[in-house]
């Protein structure tokens, strides 16, 4: 266990924070023990997949755990089906090209996602319309309460859009240590009707598409509009795309007829990086933080020295702006700590 560690390494963002303690796991025993220490038994928890999905604001004044749990188990259901289980700490874009590259389907239109699989259901990850909830199973998590391990299915984890009972209330209260998903093998239904999909593959010269097909497609779409966080410091979306009743869909449509909106019912979602972008955020910078030239929707570490609070504040200013033009109040997507 290390004392007054950085975090800088371990949060996409590359934030420079410190936690006080800090530790690696890379199974349930080991899980147990951290937790079990007297030394940090009654201090804060935060727990770390990949970093992707989290914004520190400050030093982290507890115990910060890395899950570095990894395994993929494979189990045929029938000559179509498979339950393909994923411990926490894999990849998740690694976990959906061992999918593919063994002809498992579902997940093929959330390739590169960042963040690992551990995460996963705590947002109902989605892209290009596919969502975890659409493929999962049941999860494996640890009871802080008791350190008991339980099974959470579909129904118990409550999914919503970019929400699960892991975001309300079951938050903090569990740790999630594998995920099981149900995938096709032989006949797969394939999605290419969402976002450029279909466009890209035309480019792609691919009538066809296998999953694979539709895997290339989204990620080339990605790279070419999102940045590396390798690269560049930042948490993909930075905000969820707000859902409004459609009678304020249609007084705004009065007055931005141009205003995008997906109709669901008496609601309707609206791009929140349509809504940035007309507040004239796309690309602008503030010391140093910026809203991403190519993709208003994500937040930049544009000279790797922001701070978490700097980070914060310029999202904050973006909240209000569009809350003050177009009265819909945007929803931070990334866990703030």
């Amino acid at each position: 266990m290390h004392e007054n560690f950085s975090l800088k390494p371990y949060n996409t963002f590359g934030v420079d924070a410190n936690a006080r303690y800090f530790t690696e796991v890379h199974s349930i025993e080991e899980l147990i023990e951290a937790l079990n220490n007297p030394d940090t038994q009654t201090l804060p928890l935060l727990f770390i997949g990949g970093g992707s999905n989290i914004l520190l604001t400050k030093d982290f004044d507890g115990l910060a755990i890395k899950l570095n749990l990894k395994g993929i188990h494979t189990d045929p259901i029938n000559e179509n089906e498979f339950w393909v289980t994923a411990k926490s700490g894999e990849n998740w874009h690694e976990f959906v090209m061992f999918c593919l590259n063994n002809n498992f389907g579902g997940l093929e239109n959330l390739s590169l996602i960042p963040g690992n699989v551990g995460t996963s259901p705590i947002q109902n990850i989605g892209a290009y319309g596919t969502e975890i909830k659409d493929v999962f199973v049941n999860c494996t998590v640890l009871n802080l309460e008791n350190l008991q391990l339980e099974t959470f299915d579909l129904k118990q984890c409550k999914f919503g859009y970019r929400d699960s009972v892991f975001k309300q209330e079951g938050k903090g209260k569990y740790v999630i240590l594998d995920v099981t998903f149900r995938l096709t093998h032989r006949i797969h239904h394939i999605k290419t009707e969402y976002g450029a999909i279909q466009s890209e593959l035309e480019n792609l010269g691919i009538q066809n598409p296998t999953i694979q097909d539709v895997s290339r497609a989204v990620i080339n779409i990605r790279q070419s509009k999102l940045p590396d966080p390798k690269e560049i410091g930042n948490a993909g979306s930075f905000f969820k795309n707000p859902t409004i009743p459609l009678v304020q869909f249609k007084e705004l449509k009065q007055k931005f007829e141009n205003i995008q909106g997906y109709p669901n019912g008496d609601f309707v979602k609206v791009p929140a990086g349509w809504l940035i972008e007309q507040c004239g955020w796309k690309g602008k910078q503030i010391g140093n933080v910026a809203s991403h030239k190519l993709q208003s929707l994500v937040i930049i570490n544009a000279t790797g020295n922001a701070t978490g609070k700097e980070i914060f504040d310029f999202s904050t200013e973006i909240i209000n702006s569009v809350k003050e033009k177009f009265g819909i109040e945007l929803e931070r997507e990334v866990n703030i700590i």
